[in-house]
């Protein structure tokens, strides 16, 4: 992948980065992740509900990718960590076994980070994650991934995300996940 300097990515002719109404948009953004994640239509329709709860909570913004013709292909969307919130209580108990709870405060979650297939393995999700952290105002980052060894893992690590805990069981997820957690600002290397 081309990289500008600094280590920044350079995305695909005619995509651009910049805010996202996701409130507006969460059926195009919902798309997005069906095609990225494999989501069925009861997910999707769950799914919504979710997201627009979480885009009213203190802090939680929003980012997109675009193509050209104003197709979104990417978006990323997070906020500063509360301890009420339902991920931080279902985390909560394998970071405090794994001497890792301390990472609940003073940390930017990222809710969702999905990228169309079309458009993933070229900077996309690279440049949405590291520009949300970058303002996200808080010293560190936190995220929960599939726990297997997948391209999104990979790049969590290339960003300086570590492992904190692993095998999380979310209620009604079939797989188990990993909480990973990484200090901002996020690495540029390539």
């Amino acid at each position: 992948m081309p990289h500008a300097p600094g280590g920044t990515p350079r995305l695909p002719a005619g995509v651009a980065i910049g805010p996202l109404d996701l409130g507006e948009r969460v059926d195009e953004a919902l798309e997005v992740q069906a095609l990225a994640f494999g989501l069925t239509e009861d997910e999707i329709a769950i799914r919504r509900h979710i997201v627009l709860r979480h885009m009213e909570y203190p802090g939680a913004c929003a980012l997109g990718a675009t193509a050209a013709d104003g197709a979104l292909v990417g978006f990323v969307y997070g906020m500063p960590n509360d301890r009420a919130h339902w991920w931080s209580g279902v985390v909560e108990p394998y970071l405090r076994d794994s001497a890792h709870e301390a990472w609940l405060d003073g940390s930017f979650v990222i809710t969702e980070l999905h990228v169309h297939p079309g458009y993933q393995g070229r900077g996309v999700g690279r440049s949405l994650i590291t520009r949300i952290t970058d303002g996200s105002g808080q010293p560190r980052s936190i995220l929960s991934a599939i726990d297997i060894e997948s391209p999104a893992r990979a790049l969590y690590r290339r960003l300086g995300y570590t492992d904190l805990a692993r095998r999380v069981h979310f209620p009604s997820a079939a797989q188990p996940y990993a909480v990973m957690g990484a200090p901002l600002p996020l690495n540029r290397l390539p």
